[in-house]
């Protein structure tokens, strides 16, 4: 059982992102632990790559990432300033006036950056909040601005233009650098680009960036093979009875390792090089029943995410996105970077 973490790819897809936007500077998203791949190795290998600007959701996993990245790095914190969080080393973006007094009072003279809210009414200061303190705020040096859009993966829907009207509107003439674009909005085009681009999903291998290199491969460990008459059941709640005298492997993981139990019965596969092996039965806590009937034979490991069956086309089938199938994925797994 392992997954295997290719970082060469993550570095090869962000230099293919910030190509997209060559006139931007290209930050990395390592929140979530860099979407589960371990943020202590990917974020050091990026900045090796020339990437000096990196967003966490928190301040805590701010300071796990901080220690391993040389004092030039910029480490952006998208929750702002918390109550009680250590933001030593650290730039909270900040997200409303209550934070930004927060921060003045707390942290005079140290570096922030803005959060506005352009319309997805989720984080930032909406218009009049940041009409009645654009003046305050600008006087303090902000070192960047930013939006979120909420319909980047959907390059027609009408909100994108809608948001990056709202933006623009709300920053042109402020003098700071702007950022509106993730993964989705680089896909945009260059309207959208502004002064930074913060490249997410894209980096791991996930959709909306169609042309993405793999980056995650998980292999499971083959604990027991055994043969079931056709009508006999496999797994829990007898979900599934062979339809034919069957060949059935048991693999050592499960939801515990964050493979999603709406799996089951969902068409998912294991896959042994090119050939495709079919989850039976229920997705239990610790393990899966596969269908190795065709197999001449059963190999030590069968993979679930592979080149065969990537993480969006398995979140497809869980009833999901390609987020969750990363950000799911759990430390029980013996990890190899490449």
């Amino acid at each position: 059982m392992g997954l295997k973490i290719d970082i060469a790819a993550i570095l090869a897809n962000h230099a293919a992102l910030a190509a997209k936007a060559s006139a931007a500077r290209a930050a990395a998203v390592v929140k979530a632990d860099a979407y589960g791949l371990g943020a202590a190795r990917v974020a050091p290998a990026l900045y090796a790559a020339g990437v000096r600007d990196f967003f966490v959701a928190l301040a805590s996993e701010g300071q796990a990432i901080r220690s391993h990245l040389p004092d030039d790095a910029r480490v952006l914190v998208l929750s702002g300033h918390m109550d009680g969080a250590d933001l030593t080393g650290l730039t909270p973006v900040l997200n409303s006036p209550a934070q930004f007094f927060r921060d003045r009072t707390m942290r005079p003279g140290q570096p922030f950056a803005i959060q506005l809210d352009s319309g997805m009414n989720r984080l930032g200061m909406e218009a009049a909040e940041w009409a009645a303190l654009r003046d305050e705020a600008l006087a303090a040096r902000p070192v960047l601005i930013m939006s979120h859009l909420a319909c980047a993966d959907e390059p027609d829907h009408p909100a994108n233009a809608a948001q990056l009207a709202t933006f623009r509107a709300m920053t042109d003439g402020c003098g700071v650098p702007r950022s509106l674009a993730a993964t989705g909005g680089i896909l945009l085009g260059p309207d959208y680009h502004f002064d930074l681009v913060r490249p997410g999903i894209g980096l791991y291998g996930g959709m909306p960036f169609a042309e993405a290199r793999p980056v995650v491969r998980l292999s499971l460990r083959v604990i027991q093979t055994r043969e079931v008459k056709a009508g006999e059941m496999v797994g829990y709640g007898a979900t599934w009875h062979a339809a034919r005298d069957s060949r059935i492997a048991t693999v050592d993981a499960g939801y515990a390792d964050g493979i999603l139990r709406s799996l089951s019965s969902s068409g998912a596969m294991l896959y042994a090089g090119d050939t495709a092996c079919p989850v039976v039965g229920r997705v239990s806590m610790d393990l899966i029943t596969v269908d190795v009937t065709d197999l001449a034979t059963v190999p030590d490991e069968l993979d679930l995410i592979c080149p065969q069956q990537p993480i969006d086309s398995l979140a497809d089938l869980a009833g999901t996105i390609g987020y969750e199938i990363l950000t799911s994925l759990r430390q029980r797994y013996p990890r190899t970077y490449l």
